[in-house]
């Protein structure tokens, strides 16, 4: 897990028995939120059933959108009892970007201030679209590949969020998925724990959303 490896499993995993279901998303892949990616893939698991891959809703596309993927969890989260899920992109900045932009407002004037300088779910909008600057304004909100979070240099495997075109670079998908963090949030509301940005402990029957880092 990425997001502090011990506190998370520690706050959650005597909470496991309020979860029923545990999804995990791949998340590589291209830019573009429209354009279908193989890399993009998603996996369910019921209790201590082997997890299954979820395929993509019938449709001329073979494999997952970014937009299709964030809509099925919305769905799913209405429909199924309350669901762990992991995605392996990072849901936010280090601390120096923050402070080197002026933020404030904690993740949530975060989310907003992203979306509006790396409009990424927008239809036909590429993250290389937003850094050539056909689009958006992500020159305004840069960061410098040095920077790490916390939660990074204690890893000490995981790419800078800024680190874009290396191998296990998480930079792309990163500027592609948050903004579809946001979504969520907004569709669902306090339905979904977004962890450990809502705090440490999510209320009990609420879905819950953590950042992940698979180990192998």
């Amino acid at each position: 897990m990425r997001g502090s490896t011990g506190t998370f499993e520690t706050t959650l995993t005597s909470n496991m028995v309020s979860f029923s279901r545990y999804i995990g998303i791949d998340y590589s892949g291209a830019e573009t939120p429209t354009a279908s990616l193989k890399g993009l893939r998603a996996y369910v698991a019921s209790g201590s059933e082997t997890p299954l891959e979820v395929p993509p809703p019938p449709s001329p596309r073979r494999y997952w959108t970014r937009r299709g993927l964030a809509e099925w969890l919305a769905t799913t989260f209405r429909a199924e009892p309350p669901t762990l899920v992991g995605i392996d992109h990072a849901f936010s900045f280090p601390r120096a970007y923050f402070q080197q932009h002026g933020l404030a407002g904690g993740w949530e004037g975060f989310l907003d201030d992203f979306c509006a300088h790396w409009p990424t779910d927008q239809d036909h909008v590429y993250v290389e679209f937003v850094r050539d600057k056909v689009c958006g304004n992500g020159a305004a909100r840069q960061g410098n590949p040095r920077w790490r979070r916390l939660t990074e240099q204690r890893s000490g495997s995981a790419k800078s969020v800024f680190h874009f075109g290396v191998p296990g670079s998480v930079a792309k998908s990163s500027h592609a998925g948050i903004p579809w963090l946001r979504f969520l949030r907004r569709t669902l509301g306090p339905a979904v724990h977004f962890w450990p940005f809502d705090g440490w402990v999510p209320k009990s029957g609420v879905h819950v959303i953590a950042e992940v880092y698979p180990s192998f």
